[in-house]
C-alpha cells in the first residue's frame, strides 16, 4: 500500500467517487505530458528512506480546480486533506505552482503521483514517479571460523538496499595495514652523534614522518637528518644538544591506515677522567675483608703495596679517556 492507504468510511466513498468523476481521472490513465503545457509535474523523483520527498506541479491562472493523487486515492483537493497519512503536508497552492510534500519516506511510498488540473471544463493531467532509494546493509554474515590449511570453506553475506548493493570480498591480513615493530629510545652524551630508529611493517610499504611535541620535523632541518626507507626510518642528530632532548614521534602510514610510536632521546653522561680517578681511589683505600684480610693498622706496608700495582691501571684509563 501506497501513501494513504486507508480505508475510507462509506459516506466518503461517496464524495471521492464524486471528485474522481469531477476530475476525470480514471485510474491508470497513462501520462500524455504532450496535450499541454499544463499542468507540468517533476520528472523522477529521487529520495532515500527518511528523507522528504516534494511534488511539485506547475499551473496558470486558467486552473480552477487542482488535485494530488496517488494511484487512486486522493491525498489533496486544492487546500483540503483527503489523506490521513500525517505525513502528507500541502507545501503552495498558488496561481502558478500546485506542491506537496511526503515526509519521511518509506519504500511503499514508491510509485506514480498525478496532478490533476481543471480549466475550462476540461480536465488534465500529468505524472511523476516517486523512487525511494535504501541504503545498503548487511543482514546475515558467517560468524568467525578455523579451518585446517587445505580445506574447503563458504563464506556468506546478506545485504538488502536499493537499488539492489553489490556484495564484494576483500581480504585483509593481520599485516595489510601498518604497524611498528621496534621503537627503542636511546641516550645520547651532549656533543655527539646520535640516531633514533622506527621501524613499520606494511603492505603497502609505509611512509613515515617525525615529530616532536605536535611539530613535524622537515628534512633540512639544522643538525638532524631523516632518512626513510620502505620499512625503516631513522631520525639523525650530529650534534646533540640540550634542546633536543625530549619525547618523538614517528608516525608510519599507508593508503590503509596509519600507526604511531613515541619515543625518547634523553641525556647519557659521560664519565670524566676525575670520576675514573675517583673509582680507583676508592677501590685502592677499602680494605678487603674477607678470610685472611690484614688489618690497616698493623701492616700500613702492605697497604701501600696494594696501591702500587693499582697504579698501572690508572694510568691505563686515563690513556683510554684522551
Amino acid at each position: 500500500m501506497g501513501v494513504c492507504g486507508y480505508l475510507f468510511l462509506p459516506w466518503k466513498c461517496l464524495v471521492v467517487v464524486s471528485l474522481r468523476l469531477l476530475f476525470l481521472v480514471p485510474t491508470g490513465v497513462p501520462v500524455r505530458s504532450g496535450d499541454a503545457t499544463f499542468p507540468k509535474a517533476m520528472d523522477n523523483v529521487t529520495v532515500r528512506q527518511g528523507e522528504s520527498a516534494t511534488l511539485r506541479c506547475t499551473i496558470d491562472n486558467r486552473v480552477t480546480r487542482v488535485a494530488w493523487l496517488n494511484r487512486s486515492t486522493i491525498l489533496y483537493a486544492g487546500n483540503d486533506k483527503w489523506c490521513l497519512d500525517p505525513r502528507v503536508v500541502l507545501l503552495s497552492n498558488t496561481q502558478t505552482q500546485y506542491s506537496i510534500e511526503i515526509q519521511n519516506v518509506d519504500v511503499y511510498d514508491e510509485g506514480p503521483y498525478t496532478c490533476s488540473v481543471q480549466t475550462d471544463n476540461h480536465p488534465k493531467t500529468s505524472r511523476v514517479h516517486l523512487i525511494v532509494q535504501v541504503s545498503p546493509k548487511i543482514v546475515e554474515i558467517s560468524s568467525d571460523i578455523s579451518i585446517n590449511e587445505g580445506n574447503n570453506i563458504s563464506l556468506t553475506c546478506i545485504a538488502t538496499g536499493r537499488p539492489e548493493p553489490t556484495v564484494t570480498w576483500r581480504h585483509i591480513s593481520p599485516k595489510d595495514p601498518p604497524y611498528i615493530s621496534e621503537a627503542k629510545g636511546t641516550g645520547v652524551p651532549v656533543g655527539q652523534k646520535g640516531t633514533l630508529q622506527c621501524e613499520a611493517s606494511a603492505v603497502p610499504s609505509a611512509e613515515f614522518q617525525w615529530y616532536k611535541d605536535d611539530k613535524r620535523l622537515v628534512e633540512g632541518k639544522k643538525g638532524v637528518k631523516v632518512e626513510n626507507r620502505p620499512f625503516l626510518s631513522k631520525l639523525i642528530f650530529f650534534n646533540v644538544s640540550e634542546h633536543d632532548y625530549g619525547n618523538y614521534t614517528c608516525v608510519a602510514s599507508n593508503k590503509l591506515g596509519h600507526t604511531n610510536a613515541s619515543i625518547t632521546l634523553f641525556e647519557l653522561n659521560e664519565p670524566t677522567s676525575s670520576t675514573l680517578l675517583q673509582e680507583v681511589k676508592t677501590t685502592a683505600l677499602t680494605p678487603w675483608k674477607g678470610p685472611g684480610a690484614v688489618s690497616e693498622v698493623n701492616n700500613g706496608t702492605s697497604r701501600r703495596a696494594g696501591c702500587i700495582w693499582l697504579l698501572p691501571l690508572l694510568v691505563l684509563h686515563l690513556l683510554l679517556k684522551f
